[in-house]
């Protein structure tokens, strides 16, 4: 059988994904790929397996994995216990991963504590970036100097209230290809958690806006999956919208996520709650991840039929994946990537919805971004 050799080009063009052949080059210096073939004028001759073994690495470059993961992964043999080894690999790794997030995070509060002051706050912030240009923080002494700047900052929170738009000015990234709802949404999600990272993992599906204000503006029912998160809803905009809310584990006693999930999983009167979910309704999942899987089933297979899910369940399995679902199910989503979330947060986005509604029902700033 004659091998099909390509060009370094043409092995780039074949993989896709803005792979070019300085990356590739880079790859085989790292180990990430084998040396290949040369043709007699010295140029690299790649193959089919070359091709499959690049989009591998970019897949799970993709995934977040970095180089030195990639390629512990692709080097895995099929020993007994290979997959033992590198898990234990991978979980050295996610803790040194944690540490860097950890120092990160201590960076960011810092930066927060001089970039979210209001402008009632303005002049001793002026104050203590022209210490800190001063500040020599190699010893004991220098180090109580920080102390002190931050406490002559601090010092001006007890002669006003915190104003909290002010603050959100200096801190949230460009939004400015996003709607003005859409904005208030996310700041609404940034005050209920307080972690600004949050931002770019808050996934609102094409068209949500839109489906959310008509679903309220009908009066829609509002399903949450728990009391808490029903307890939770902004009840009295709600009323004045003339939607109802619904709770699928109606059990007051359920108060945890570990609680819901063992709960849906317990008793099938909760699974066939779910398939009476009236049409055109908001589904507010934000404590069982299973019920939000559910609820993806039960949309492929056409048994409900909402207006919008807000599914915000934590979890570091199911959850994940009941996201990822959600996100390809077709109907319009607001949702946070990944393991982040909880019933607060759900809560939080139907709210700002709401709101938002109430406030400026003839604003339509959502259909021109």
């Amino acid at each position: 059988m004659t091998v099909v050799y390509l060009t370094i080009k043409e092995l780039t063009d074949a993989v896709g994904g803005r792979i070019t052949p300085r990356m590739v080059r880079h790859y085989h210096q790292l180990g990430l790929l084998p040396q290949p073939a040369r043709s007699p004028g010295n140029y690299r001759l790649y193959t089919e397996s070359d091709v499959q073994r690049l989009k591998r690495i970019v897949a799970l470059k993709q995934q977040g994995f970095q180089l030195a993961h990639i390629q512990k992964l692709l080097e895995t043999d099929t020993a007994e216990d290979a997959p033992n080894t590198l898990l234990a690999q991978l979980h050295r790794q996610y803790q040194m991963v944690i540490q860097q997030i950890t120092q990160l995070r201590q960076t960011a509060s810092a930066l927060e504590r001089l970039l979210g002051r209001d402008r009632a706050c303005q002049a001793t912030q002026a104050e203590v970036l022209a210490n800190l240009k001063q500040l020599e923080a190699q010893t004991q002494t220098h180090l109580n100097q920080f102390e002190a700047l931050w406490n002559g900052i601090d010092a001006e929170v007890h002669t006003h209230p915190e104003s909290f738009q002010e603050s959100l000015q200096g801190l949230l990234p460009d939004l400015s290809d996003r709607s003005e709802i859409e904005v208030d949404l996310l700041s609404q999600l940034l005050l209920a958690c307080g972690d600004v990272s949050l931002i770019p993992f808050v996934q609102v599906g094409k068209g949500a806006i839109a489906a959310s204000r008509t679903a309220l503006q009908a009066s829609c029912s509002i399903v949450a999956d728990v009391p808490v998160i029903a307890a939770a809803l902004d009840q009295p905009r709600l009323r004045h919208l003339g939607c109802e809310t619904i709770t699928l584990i109606d059990n007051p006693h359920i108060t945890t996520a570990r609680d819901a999930e063992s709960a849906f999983w317990q008793q099938h009167i909760w699974k066939e709650r779910l398939s009476q979910c009236p049409r055109g309704c908001i589904l507010v999942i934000g404590y069982a991840p299973s019920m939000l899987l559910a609820v993806c089933q039960a949309i492929q297979q056409q048994a409900i039929q909402p207006a919008l899910v807000i599914g915000m369940p934590i979890g570091f399995s199911h959850a994940p994946l009941a996201k990822r679902q959600l996100m390809r199910s077709g109907v319009p989503f607001i949702t946070i990537d990944g393991a982040p979330g909880g019933g607060l947060l759900a809560a939080t986005a139907l709210n700002a919805l709401a709101a938002s509604l109430v406030a400026k029902p003839d604003c339509h700033c959502y259909l021109t971004t």
